[in-house]
């Protein structure tokens, strides 16, 4: 797709806006969560935008509003999506990189996976992989077939509802994005994945400021206000040296 521009912002839920609040009512076979979670989506400006921008899902102005301002997604870059599904993330990536068109050393690739089913998107190449599974990194990289230069994860666990668990669910799939991101990097490359409130654990922390130039904790307007998520934002890559 093309990724539509509004005096240089990236277009999005209109300033000021104002629209008419869907309530919704429980029903049969519909509970109070259901229903909640419905009436939030009804009334999500990000969710209307997505569908009037054709993006697959909210979580693309995330991303895009990440990358206004650190700029990372650029030209001819390789990037690696990892819990890309529905594909919000591999749209934006696609366009910014110029994936889809050859521009002379300017055209980029992008790979998205997840462990479920991903429609196939023009300008990327889909995987439907458990990246936790034994193997997982090596298939990604295979695919690849070289470095990258951006490494996303978007990949959430399903919640619990009991903070602490969801906490270190989220940070397990944090850190094996993390590990990957160090050994597929190329010098200057990005990593950027998603935490849960409190941020990034001190041990991965620790970790990626020994890799990266910057290390810092973003939450993007477009990542609801009630939601515990943020994203952990490391720039400029320093090679793995070999005794490390």
């Amino acid at each position: 797709m093309t990724e539509k521009k509004s005096k240089g912002k990236t277009t999005g839920p209109a300033a000021g806006a104002r629209t008419l609040r869907v309530r919704v009512k429980t029903a049969k076979n519909r509970t109070l969560s259901s229903a909640r979670w419905l009436e939030r989506q009804l009334n999500d400006p990000y969710v209307a935008a997505a569908k009037k921008d054709g993006y697959r899902s909210r979580a693309a102005y995330k991303i895009l509003e990440i990358d206004d301002k650190f700029h990372f997604l650029k030209p001819g870059a390789r990037v690696v999506d990892l819990g890309a599904a529905p594909g919000g993330w591999c749209q934006v990536a696609v366009a910014r990189v110029h994936a889809m068109e050859g521009r002379g050393a300017k055209q980029g690739r992008v790979i998205g996976v997840d462990i479920g089913n991903m429609d196939e998107l023009p300008g990327a190449t889909v995987m439907k992989l458990d990246f936790l599974a034994e193997g997982a990194d090596e298939e990604v990289k295979r695919i690849l077939g070289g470095e990258a230069d951006v490494v996303l994860s978007d990949m959430a666990a399903h919640a619990t509802g009991h903070r602490q668990t969801d906490h270190l669910k989220i940070m397990a799939l944090c850190e094996a994005a993390a590990d990957f991101a160090v050994d597929v990097l190329s010098e200057g490359g990005t990593y950027c994945a998603k935490v849960l409130r409190g941020g990034t654990e001190n041990e991965l922390l620790t970790m990626l400021k020994q890799h990266f130039h910057s290390v810092r904790h973003v939450k993007p307007k477009a990542s609801r206000a009630d939601s515990a998520e943020m994203y952990v934002l490391a720039q400029g890559f320093r090679r793995r040296s070999a005794d490390s």
